[in-house]
Parts: C-alpha cells; structure tokens; sequence
C-alpha cells in the first residue's frame, strides 16, 4: 500500500456562530461541509451563563466532548434522570442514542467545549427529546 500524496490537509478557521437544534451557539470546525469529511466532525460549543440545551439525542453517532471552560451538569438517560457533572479539563462521552441535555451552572460565566463525533454532518442526525 502506497501513501495517497493526492490527499491535502485542511484548515478550517470557524466562521461564525450558527445556533444549533439544541438551541446552543456552534462554531463549526471539520465538518463534510468544511473540509471534505467522511466520517468525523468537531466544534465548538458555547453555553451562555445560566443557560441550558434542549434535551435531545444523536442518532448512530456517538460523542466525544472536553470541556475547556466551566462546569457543566449533564442530564441524560431515559427522562433525563441521571446526572454527570463535568468541569474544564474533563472528557465526556455520549453513546449513540442517550438522550442528554448540558445544563451551565455557572450565571455568570459561559461554558466551553470541543464536541466532536463520528458524523461528518454537525446536525443532520440531531433528534429533539422529550422527557415527559
């Protein structure tokens, strides 16, 4: 097997924010969309002091998250009953289909983290959860 030399690396300097499904500020980084993708994508995410995601799931995609900034309350599992808390520095891993919804506890200052996942497509596969 040779090297395939045709092959060029990518950078990818992220625009502006867009606002996601789950109602958080993004930042995309490698996508299918940015850098020619096929099975890997990774952003950043900012969650506003006090502020929370809708609940929601990633269908067949698992989840890779660290957190840079902040302490965050991840609620997850049917009815988001169960509960993690991360703090900066810490890795996350979401498998596919948990519902989950990051909650910042801080009021003051915002949450940040790198979010990757084996999806080239940042929100094609977002499903929207209902706990209730």
């Amino acid at each position: 097997m040779g090297l395939d030399l045709k092959k060029s690396v990518t950078r990818v300097r992220a625009g502006s924010e867009i606002m996601t499904e789950q109602k958080l500020p993004y930042y995309v980084g490698i996508s299918r969309e940015t850098a020619g993708a096929k099975r890997i994508s990774m952003n950043r995410v900012v969650i506003p002091p006090g502020a929370t995601a809708k609940p929601h799931y990633h269908k067949d995609f698992e989840t890779a998250i660290y957190l840079l900034e902040g302490r965050v309350e991840t609620r997850y599992g049917e009815g988001l009953k169960e509960s993690l808390l991360t703090e900066a520095g810490d890795f996350l891993f979401i498998p596919p289909g948990v519902p989950h919804q990051p909650v910042n506890l801080s009021d003051t200052e915002p949450a940040i983290a790198i979010v990757s996942r084996n999806d080239p497509n940042e929100q094609e596969n977002v499903v929207m959860y209902k706990s209730e």
